[in-house]
Order: C-alpha cells, then structure tokens, then sequence
C-alpha cells in the first residue's frame, strides 16, 4: 500500500508517477486489480479542474492533503481521483489494465468481467474492461457514495508499486475539456507500451510527434519520437 507521502507531490508529478501502480479493491472476498496505464492532472488554477470552481462540501478531497479519494459522476458512471500536493490539486485515473497475480487470479477478472458486460451482456474482453474512467470504476466495483473523500484502507481499497514503472511515457493534451477551459494544457500522462488500451490512443494513425503528443520519461524530460501506431 503507497503511503500517504507518496501522493503528496505536485499533480503533474504524481499522473506520471501512478502509472504502473495497481489499483486493489476487495468486494466479496475478491481483490479486483488493474494496473493504472493513464492518468490526467488537474491544478487549483487551471479552469478544466472542479477545484477552479471553489470549495464545497462535495469537492472537499481535492483541498486536503495528498492521497485522499475523489471520486464524482461522470458520462453516467462513477470516476476516480486522488488528491496531490497542494489545495485543489489532483489526478484523475483516466483508464487501467486488469492485473493478475498470486492476489488477483481469474477469479478476481471473472468478477470484473461480470461487472462490466458489454452493450450485449457479454464478457467484455480483458483489455477493454478498464479503458476508461467510467468502466474502471464499474469493473473495480468503485462507487462515489462508498469512497468519495475517503482515505486508502489496507483491507478493502489502495494503491499499491508492484515494481511496474514505465519508462516511456506519453504526454498530449487531456481529452473532454471544453473550449476556454485550458484545453490545450498536455496534462495527460499514457503508458506507452499500453497506448492502444486507453481511453483513446495518443499514438494512433494521424498524431504527429511533437504536435499531438510528445514521448517523455518518468521525471516528464522529452524522449526522441517513435512513428505513431
């Protein structure tokens, strides 16, 4: 479980640190695990986060200390966030890739595949389960009434390093902000070995190096470009 002093960073630090760490979320005996493969930081200052609206009771998480869950409806699903350094700080967990371990077996995706059924009511496949921040919470079974301004706990949610830490990362603008409200602020971080599995894929046919993303390292330094996928 990461300690507190781990989120206590500033936003854009923190999207580029959590990606490789594994979300854990017991329901019903089951650990349901996804390892964080895009994240989007949000600032107190930047007009496409909730805190540039001011205190309220509902956005109390993002004016805490860091490690402190927000959690909020989005797209008609719940959405995940945790508090950085600094009031109205945060990152948002944009999408994840189910992880299987010794913790986390095929019962632990068999659960969240149940969880999550596509359009149809079938299995939805494993590397579609997490791509997105709506369908993560649902396939984690994470709902805003049971964790919203709450605090990790070691036996029912947390965040854990499993010593999966990418080392190419990357970085594009975040997606769904309005017009006028900093869209174009390259706040969103992408594990790139597993770019084709989030929410939309930066690398994909058309993006341009160095206009529609660039390729960074963990401490956000500039990496030569690769062709789009």
């Amino acid at each position: 479980m990461l300690p507190d002093a781990f989120f206590d960073r500033d936003a854009l630090t923190l999207a580029r640190e959590l990606l490789g760490m594994v979300l854990r979320h017991r329901v019903g005996g089951i650990w349901r695990s996804a390892r964080i493969i895009e994240t989007e930081a949000y600032t107190l200052d930047d007009r496409g986060s909730h805190a540039s609206l001011g205190y309220t009771h509902k956005r109390r998480a993002l004016f805490q200390d860091g490690g402190v869950i927000y959690m909020y409806y989005a797209r008609g699903g719940d959405s995940l966030n945790f508090s950085a350094h600094g009031p109205g700080n945060a990152v948002l967990i944009k999408s994840a890739y189910p992880w299987l371990d010794a913790k986390a077996g095929p019962r632990a995706l068999a659960a969240m595949q149940r969880a999550n059924p596509d359009a149809q009511g079938r299995p939805r496949p494993p590397e579609r389960l997490c791509a997105g921040q709506t369908l993560l919470c649902r396939s984690l079974g994470l709902q805003v009434p049971h964790w919203d301004a709450q605090r990790f706990n070691a036996s029912r949610f947390f965040v854990e390093d499993v010593g999966e830490r990418p080392a190419v990362l990357v970085q594009a603008a975040r997606l769904g902000i309005p017009a006028g409200r900093d869209a174009h602020l390259p706040y969103r971080y992408v594990d790139a070995a597993y770019a084709r599995h989030c929410t939309r894929n930066p690398l994909r046919r058309g993006q341009t190096a160095g206009l529609d993303y660039r390729l960074v390292d963990r401490q956000g330094l500039p990496l030569p470009a690769s062709p789009a996928d």
